[in-house]
């Protein structure tokens, strides 16, 4: 997917991304490929690219306070699963990775609860973002998720919420930061810590059972957008403390069109089907 360049190519998104810093109208331009070409190099050495202050002050004040307002519609969800979102194998012993229970619990916005004319919502529904996110990746094509719940998402972490340690299934996850918490709700991650080759079960026990080596905290101001690979990299968002809640939006592409959760998973995540 090419992104359009111009005037009219922004319209969509004009206030809600500062073009000056992230030209995604223009990604033909010097400083277009410069900028993909820095992003690129990021994510290939940390396995995460950020990109502060991405959204402008107003997109960030206009979406928390959307977020406030459209809290009491979120489904709350509070589970147990491993690292892997897999069924517990104790035979495996208790202390081994795929044994141990990870907890994860946060509030879910979904997609078709958010307005169309939401700052997060017109930038999402843009094919300018769609083409830098498959840039930055280094795909020939991706597509928004057909997902009438699960395309985009508000995640609310309030108090005593968290995300257990765990893989992602997906190869790459895209989110956009609102409003950190009080204290907590920070963003630890191991990368590269698994390959395809090899699942590391030592060193990702020696994690779960509380060691900090090769632990990365990563910060996260208001309205920085991150691409991260996830599917091998072990992260986790630590526990929420205090009456502000952490914030954000997970965006979700893949590489074939018409994608979907099952009903199954639809109802685990959101508490209905649709």
């Amino acid at each position: 997917m090419t992104a359009t360049t111009g005037p009219q190519a922004s319209a969509a998104y004009a206030g809600i991304v500062d073009l000056g810093r992230y030209p995604l109208h223009d990604l033909d331009s010097a400083q277009g490929r410069a900028l993909v070409r820095s992003c690129q190099e990021e994510l290939r050495d940390r396995r995460i690219c950020q990109l502060a202050g991405f959204l402008t002050p107003s997109a960030v004040a206009d979406m928390v306070a959307q977020a406030r307002g459209l809290a009491p519609q979120a489904w709350a969800s509070d589970r147990v699963h491993t690292a892997y979102f897999e069924p517990p194998d104790d035979s495996m012993g208790a202390g081994h990775p795929r044994a141990m229970r990870q907890r994860s619990a946060k509030k879910a916005i979904a997609y078709d609860q958010i307005p169309a004319d939401s700052p997060i919502r017109r930038l999402y529904e843009s094919d300018d973002l769609t083409a830098f996110i498959a840039a930055v990746l280094g795909k020939p094509m991706l597509y928004r998720s057909a997902d009438p719940l699960d395309a985009l998402e508000i995640a609310i972490f309030d108090d005593g919420d968290e995300l257990g340690w765990h893989f992602d299934r997906s190869e790459f996850s895209v989110t956009v930061m609102y409003q950190q918490s009080q204290a907590g709700g920070h963003f630890d991650y191991c990368p590269g810590l698994r390959s395809e080759q090899d699942e590391n079960y030592p060193a990702v026990q020696k994690v779960l059972h509380g060691g900090k080596a090769g632990v990365t905290r990563l910060p996260s101001s208001p309205g920085t957008l991150a691409v991260f690979r996830g599917q091998h990299t072990l992260h986790c968002v630590t526990a929420v403390r205090g009456p502000q809640p952490r914030i954000n939006s997970v965006l979700t592409y893949g590489e074939n069109p018409g994608m979907k959760l099952n009903a199954l998973t639809q109802q685990l995540f959101y508490g209905r089907t649709a």
